[in-house]
């Protein structure tokens, strides 16, 4: 696919931050134009490998209520709710994406776990991305492509403290700091009728750590 992600409309836009309680979020409402994010979308819905997997809950076994597909520099595997991914590699429009968001978060990323909603009824539930493999404070960029879906937060001690966001075909929203330490987020189900939501979430895992548990 010929698309190019780094024209002058493209990186045109400056991200807004969003106030948050021992957090940080920096919100991009149109990082991918209108035509660069259906081309991915098309892309990535058509050709990447999605798996539904499997998880233990209170001793059943459960369908996991999305599918997934993870890539990650050197095969690097990655463990979550007792689910082990193996890297595959990097597509090159993944990687372009990659690119960009370095640029924009001014960090370096090595891995993005890829969720594909196919309708209202898929979800993720309330949890933080708080694995030891990816450091005290994690940067965590969250790329939506797709039908909007209401991002929801509520801080982990103070039950006062909520936050949503309906994330747009396009966005991006980068959370680091502290985020991943003192709050939670999720994406719950919809009884709207719903098309398909692709979610990007780059990350930097610890290659030493992420190969300890998945041996774990």
């Amino acid at each position: 696919m010929s698309l190019d992600l780094f024209s002058a409309e493209s990186q045109a836009n400056v991200g807004q931050t969003i106030p948050l309680q021992g957090g940080e979020l920096c919100y991009y409402p149109h990082f991918f134009s209108q035509q660069q994010a259906d081309s991915l979308l098309n892309q990535f819905e058509q050709h990447l490998p999605w798996r539904q997997e499997q998880i233990t809950l209170f001793g059943k076994r459960l369908m996991v209520p999305r599918l997934s597909a993870w890539y990650a520099d050197d095969e690097l595997p990655y463990t979550y709710s007792g689910i082990t991914h193996q890297g595959l590699a990097w597509t090159q429009e993944l990687m372009a994406i990659r690119r960009r968001l370095e640029a924009a978060a001014a960090v370096e990323f090595n891995s993005v776990l890829a969720n594909l909603y196919r309708d209202g009824s898929d979800s993720n539930g309330w949890h933080a991305d708080d694995e030891v493999e990816l450091g005290d404070a994690p940067v965590i960029a969250s790329v939506s492509f797709g039908q909007p879906r209401v991002f929801q937060m509520k801080h982990r001690t103070d039950k006062q403290q909520k936050f949503k966001l309906e994330l747009p075909h396009g966005s991006v929203l980068i959370m680091r700091g502290e985020t991943q330490k003192n709050w939670l987020h999720q994406i719950a189900k919809s009884r709207r009728s719903m098309t398909a939501r692709i979610n990007l979430t780059f990350r930097w895992v610890d290659p030493l750590l992420a190969k300890r548990a998945s041996r774990a």
